[in-house]
């Protein structure tokens, strides 16, 4: 995630928890058209679209966060009131019965869908330390979130960023790898290992991760732009 993406999420969050809803949809609607995809701005899109009586609008958003984070439980919660609301009676029991059975499968005392919550939490906890310029700390959070999310792709590409903002680079680009090696075709891990190896030096691994981006979504603009410049860039050192 760039920095106007972090900022535009950031500034929706905060107007989305002080219940300003059409402000924080500004904000957030702006991340959808920089081709955004995290599970928490999805979430926040379906509530507020809920609460503007948009149930086919919010249930896109719902879906669409659990496409990207299975194990979300608010989101899947949400889902379920919204099928109820549309008299989807039994997709929305389906989802119930899947709530009780992965609470009743969970490990370690703690069902997976009570970790997604406690996980998101302490992402927020993350964001807070790092909007304060306390980077260490918010390593530390986001790491706990990611350890007890390990399907949550975006918590730990979000890792990945503290560390680079941090000098890191070597962890930023492991903790990367790992993402893709759960999901190659998780284009924010792509984009940011692309950013990170270009600045880097290394054109040609970043040029062929903005390429995969685009035989995964062709037509991305930040991808083809990227891939451009790296493709220069690759030429120039060759010449």
């Amino acid at each position: 995630m760039d920095q106007g993406t972090r900022d535009l999420v950031e500034l929706g969050r905060q107007h989305y928890l002080k219940r300003e809803y059409h402000r924080a949809m500004e904000y957030l609607d702006r991340v959808l058209e920089r081709n955004g995809r995290y599970a928490d701005v999805y979430n926040m899109l379906g509530v507020m679209r809920h609460d503007q009586g948009r149930l086919e609008e919010a249930q896109a958003a719902f879906e669409e966060a659990l496409a990207i984070n299975p194990d979300y439980t608010e989101a899947a919660l949400n889902l379920s009131v919204i099928y109820n609301a549309m008299g989807r009676y039994a997709e929305a029991k389906r989802i119930y019965v899947a709530v009780n059975e992965r609470t009743e499968a969970g490990v370690d005392g703690v069902d997976s869908f009570a970790k997604g919550r406690i996980a998101n939490m302490h992402a927020e906890v993350s964001e807070a330390y790092r909007s304060c310029g306390l980077l260490a700390e918010a390593i530390t959070e986001m790491s706990r979130a990611a350890a007890l999310c390990p399907s949550f792709l975006d918590l730990r590409c979000r890792l990945a960023r503290f560390h680079a903002e941090l000098g890191d680079l070597d962890e930023a680009a492991a903790q990367l790898k790992e993402v893709l090696g759960v999901d190659d075709s998780f284009v924010p891990a792509l984009l940011d290992l692309g950013l990170l190896r270009l600045g880097q030096g290394d054109a040609v691994v970043a040029r062929g991760c903005f390429e995969q981006v685009l035989r995964i979504e062709p037509g991305h603009q930040v991808a083809e732009v990227y891939a451009a410049m790296a493709k220069r860039r690759e030429e120039e050192s060759s010449s």
